[in-house]
């Protein structure tokens, strides 16, 4: 599994390895790791040698850069070096990169104004640019002619590989940095010792571009434990069971999922044949409102009025096409005072965050819940607004499990999963095919079908998201793009994505 660490963790990790280690070691290991990277990616360019332009800035994280040119230089390539904001009294190891840039083919350039570097840098052609301008220590916005030289190298139109995290990305939450700032938007980043979550989170995503580890040797003794992984079938290996043949429908749970309020009956529907494509042995489609006698699509789900007394089920998901009527209400009411393993999601969150009632019965359930908000439903849950929300997304994620004691989601790019004893995940698969909608819907079904199956909140929490987004991405290559994707494409292509993991 891939462990995540924020900032500080990296630092004390960092610092523990330095004391056993010469001078320079971890910045030399840096630059040899990030310069075969560039060659990868100057190779798939279709050029053997290429033009490679050079960012490096005043910190540790330029005396990186400094080390890649030096190698790319001497093994052929023709590298110019900008050197940013120069620091009067750099570190030790700095100094030294420095030097081995000096000595080594590497050209530079010395212009009397960044702003004339910036003007021969546009009119130039490069095969690629190496972002060393500023590592995880940023905590200012990039301004002024710095943010130019970024504008002007995110539309080079060549590569972009970022050393650790692109400059102006913060590293623990993927936003950028400042309020008025600008980042690097790189299509490579090569980070050193260990993942951090902004890479995979938030702008994150779109700025991190494809993410590589190097952990520079750094031995497993210098690590401290991480709360915090990227989403992977690792994390829910354990419930990726096959089948035996000595089973029926029943062993693999009767799902029930309530919703559909009028002319939102779709909703429920894609939950609840999401649910059987999922594995559930049954699935009831419960309407709030004029249940239809059967659903013509998908006869294998069963169809039932909310008024009725619930089939017997193993678990129970609530908004999909709910509404916020009275009636909703009282469902949701009725839902919540059950002992089932629970999925809420739309509009059923909408009702608890505008009323202290269904508040306090969601917090003091004895049996679990996973609550599935996409950034605006998080912000009426927690008194608040998205741009909060997003400013933090694992923040948010953990006041989200904790305050009302369950696994949370909070849906995004990089979506954010969170138990309620702090454990995190975060989810690298899925992309902007997603944004259509009754996607959600499908999310939904997917969590509740692993419920009523027997998997735990957490992991079937990580489970539906992982493979929710894997079947976007199983579906983009098909379609050669992102548009036009429809919510009821997803579940086949994830019950393939699930299939393919437990029969592998």
């Amino acid at each position: 599994m891939n462990a995540l660490y924020p900032v500080n963790a990296i630092r004390i990790i960092e610092k523990s390895a330095l004391a056993s280690l010469p001078v320079g070691t971890l910045m030399q290991r840096a630059g040899a790791a990030a310069a075969t990277t560039a060659h990868t990616i100057i190779n798939r360019a279709g050029s053997p040698k290429g033009r490679v332009l050079v960012l490096a800035g005043p910190g540790n994280n330029g005396g990186d850069a400094l080390e890649t040119a030096a190698n790319l230089a001497n093994s052929g390539h023709d590298v110019t070096i900008l050197m940013v904001l120069k620091r009067a009294n750099p570190t030790e190891e700095t100094s030294l990169a420095m030097k081995k840039a000096a000595k080594s083919r590497a050209k530079w350039e010395n212009a009397l104004s960044l702003t004339e570097s910036i003007e021969r840098i546009a009119k130039s052609r490069w095969t690629l640019a190496i972002d060393g301008i500023f590592g995880i220590g940023l905590n200012e916005g990039i301004k002024g002619n710095l943010k130019e030289l970024v504008l002007t190298v995110n539309n080079l139109g060549c590569p972009i590989l970022a050393l650790d995290v692109p400059s102006g990305l913060n590293a623990d939450t993927g936003t950028i940095v400042g309020d008025e700032g600008t980042a690097i938007k790189a299509t490579h980043t090569i980070t050193f010792i260990g993942d951090k979550p902004g890479l995979h989170t938030a702008k994150g995503r779109d700025y991190a571009g494809i993410v590589t580890v190097a952990d520079l040797a750094v031995e497993k003794k210098h690590f401290i434990p991480s709360g915090c992984f990227l989403n992977h079938p690792d994390l829910f290996q354990a419930f990726l069971v096959p089948r035996e043949h000595d089973s029926h429908k029943g062993t693999y749970g009767r799902v029930g999922i309530i919703g559909g309020d009028l002319g939102m009956g779709g909703a429920l529907t894609l939950a609840s044949r999401t649910a059987l494509m999922m594995g559930s042995g049954f699935s009831y489609a419960i309407y709030i409102k004029d249940a239809p006698a059967i659903d013509p699509v998908c006869p294998e789900v069963m169809v039932r009025q909310a008024h009725r007394p619930h089939p017997n089920c193993s678990a129970l998901a609530i908004g999909p096409g709910l509404g916020q009527s009275h009636v909703a209400y009282e469902a949701l009411q009725k839902t919540l005072s059950t002992t089932l393993p629970l999925v809420i999601d739309a509009d059923a969150l909408n009702l608890i965050a505008a009323n202290p009632t269904l508040k306090q019965l969601l917090l003091y359930r004895k049996a679990p819940a996973v609550i599935t908000p996409h950034p605006l439903e998080a912000a009426r849950l927690l008194e608040t607004n998205t741009a909060t929300i997003q400013a933090d997304r694992m923040k948010s994620t953990m006041k989200l499990a904790t305050q009302f004691n369950v696994t949370a989601v909070l849906k995004g790019s990089g979506t954010i999963i969170c138990s309620p004893d702090g454990h995190f995940a975060i989810n690298p698969t899925g992309n902007p095919a997603l944004a259509t909608a009754g996607s959600g819907d499908v999310l939904t079904g997917m969590i509740v079908s692993f419920l009523a199956q027997g998997w735990r909140p957490f992991e079937a929490a990580c489970g539906g998201v992982y493979l929710h987004g894997q079947a976007a991405d199983i579906l983009v290559k098909r379609l050669k793009g992102y548009t036009g994707l429809t919510a009821s494409e997803i579940a086949p292509a994830a019950r393939e994505a699930l299939n393919a993991l437990i029969y592998r």
